[in-house]
């Protein structure tokens, strides 16, 4: 019996069951499970050793290659049918060599009481367990994810500061961020005090992401950016604060423990809120801040009684990350609109700042012609004094041009219901922050929404036209994509490496407040700049293993033991 004959496809690419008129199917997953998940089915054990073993397992073998495992609960049966998927495309930025076998399981019930509850629930059980088990990277997969940031394994060097350390790592969950941890577990982290949290976007992997962290014993839930910035639903606070309660149980416990806690955070959660309103109430001993949205969130508490490490405006961020980060943009603006022509067309980009003034530069290298917006008249001067065409406001700029696309980098409201009505119809709006097409994304004007699946939202404007809000409202970049390549975000992961380390070894000698010159000196005297042009830009480049602080030896088993290898 195969796989294709048990089960058949409907009109819509669903896959349905043929096995027994009384069939139902409840889910289909794909995944890398390991042999081990695997085994403990082929065993006839069920996947969570501490609930009941149901009686009358059996185990069939399928011409395909793959198997189906039958459990009778004594009311019905449920059945998980196990085939190899074909060879594809891989299902992470590395390739690995071999490559990473993925599984195809269908979980069936079969021969259930209608009165009977009991079968459904094993079914959805197991699919559970299937799918926390199935989506987490693979061993091959961690491995060639860490050979690809050398410099972030240069640099995971054993440091026996951090063994009194937790940590809690906000960030975005793509594959750059499993490399991190690593890296930090390498350092010293312990995993069971390593909570990481994932800004919410809709990353390309994120589910991936979060069962990796959750296979190493990290803790690992969403604290949704949209929170941070004002715009969640009532259900998204509530489940939020249910996760920042939790991050202060964590804090609590580090510290009944006797550990400090280190913070490294996009977004400035910490500082969200008055005192006691905010997510997180329990203050961590030290942090490290990635965004300048949430250096000003940190600058604007008075009671933040901590030291922070000023990543977000480092030479690293801005000279090596921001390259990277506009690389991104333009990359995923071009592949989530395929057909559209930009050479020679207009487009109004609001913002000239880091990010836009390099995504601008981009566009114009493609070949559109680019008219800059912004409300710094320095930054104006610096856009005209390149030859871009500048406009001191989005409405000036509309009433003499006509574009195509619409550019927001600017992490404020960008557009406003003025700007509305002098929108060319079908102009394509890219944000790039998260608030700059908040008028619309969050419906603070009376439009009609409708979903373009793939690409983003179709929204009317007045006189019968529209414009396309490209994603979800949130930063492009990073709507369902993985954004940066590893070895692209390296050099950045390895800075934010040695500096937290450092900020563990010398919080106790820092004045609360923030920092900024501590990060560029720190990552200098790491001589991580010399690495960085050594390992990716030299002709004579050799790989960034050995140097300040070591080399990494061994390999990586279950992801770290051998070793230690948009964004607002």
């Amino acid at each position: 019996m195969t796989f294709n004959a048990l089960m058949g496809t409907s009109p819509n690419g669903d896959e349905l069951p043929r096995a027994g008129a009384t069939a139902r199917l409840h889910t289909v997953l794909s995944g890398h499970w390991s042999s081990d998940a695997l085994l403990r089915l082929r065993l006839r054990r069920w996947p969570d050793p501490a609930e009941p073993h149901p009686a009358g397992h059996e185990v069939v073998a399928l011409d395909d290659g793959g198997y189906a495992h039958t459990v009778d609960t004594g009311t019905g049966f449920v059945t998980v049918q196990f085939t190899p998927e074909p060879d594809s495309a891989p299902h992470a930025l590395e390739h690995s060599d071999p490559p990473t076998p993925r599984w195809r399981a269908a979980v069936l019930t079969e021969s259930v009481r209608p009165d009977d509850p009991r079968p459904a629930a094993v079914a959805r059980a197991l699919a559970e367990a299937l799918r926390s088990e199935g989506a987490g990277f693979s061993e091959a997969e961690v491995a060639t994810l860490w050979e690809a940031m050398p410099l972030l394994r240069r640099y995971a060097t054993e440091d026996s500061a951090l063994a009194d350390w937790a940590l809690i790592f906000r960030d975005h969950y793509v594959e750059n961020s499993v490399g991190f941890l690593l890296a930090a577990e390498r350092a010293g982290f312990a995993p069971q005090w390593i909570y990481a949290l994932d800004k919410g976007d809709k990353t390309l992997r994120r589910d991936r992401v979060h069962g990796w962290f959750l296979s190493r014993g990290y803790r690992s839930a969403t604290l949704d950016n949209s929170v941070v910035n004002g715009t969640a639903t009532d259900e998204e606070v509530r489940r939020a604060r249910e996760v920042g309660s939790d991050v202060d149980a964590f804090i609590r416990a580090a510290h009944a423990e006797g550990r400090r806690v280190l913070m490294v955070d996009d977004g400035g959660i910490i500082a969200l809120g008055s005192a006691h309103e905010r997510l997180v109430t329990e203050q961590p001993d030290a942090a490290l801040e990635l965004t300048v949205s949430g250096l000003k969130r940190i600058s604007a508490a008075t009671d933040m009684r901590l030291p922070v490490l000023n990543m977000a405006r480092s030479e690293v961020k801005t000279h090596l990350a921001y390259n990277e980060i506009a690389d991104s943009c333009v990359r995923r603006l071009r592949a989530i609109v395929p057909g559209a022509k930009f050479v020679g067309r207009r487009v109004l980009s609001l913002g000239f700042g880091t990010l836009g003034a390099r995504v601008a530069r981009a566009l114009r290298a493609i070949g559109c012609r680019v008219t800059v917006v912004d409300t710094d008249p320095l930054a104006l001067v610096r856009a005209a004094e390149e030859g871009f065409d500048t406009s001191r406001s989005a409405h000036e700029a509309l009433r003499h041009i006509r574009p195509f696309l619409i550019i927001g980098t600017t992490g404020e409201d960008a557009l406003t219901e003025a700007d509305l009505p002098l929108l060319p119809d079908g102009v394509l709006l890219a944000g790039f922050a998260t608030r700059d097409f908040s008028l619309l994304s969050e419906r603070r004007v009376a439009t009609t929404a409708s979903d373009v699946p793939g690409v983003g939202v179709r929204y009317t404007l007045p006189g019968r036209r529209s414009a396309v809000l490209l994603g979800d409202g949130r930063s492009l970049n990073l709507f369902t994509y993985e954004g940066i390549p590893n070895r692209g975000y390296d050099a950045y992961r390895a800075a934010t490496l040695v500096t937290a380390k450092h900020l563990c070894r010398s919080a106790a000698d820092l004045a609360p407040g923030i920092h900024l010159g501590v990060v560029d000196e720190v990552v200098r005297e790491a001589g991580l700049f010399d690495a960085y042009y050594d390992t990716y830009l030299a002709d004579t480049a050799q790989p960034a293993e050995g140097g300040v602080e070591g080399g990494v030896e061994g390999g990586v088993e279950g992801g770290v033991e051998g070793g230690g290898d948009a964004h607002e």
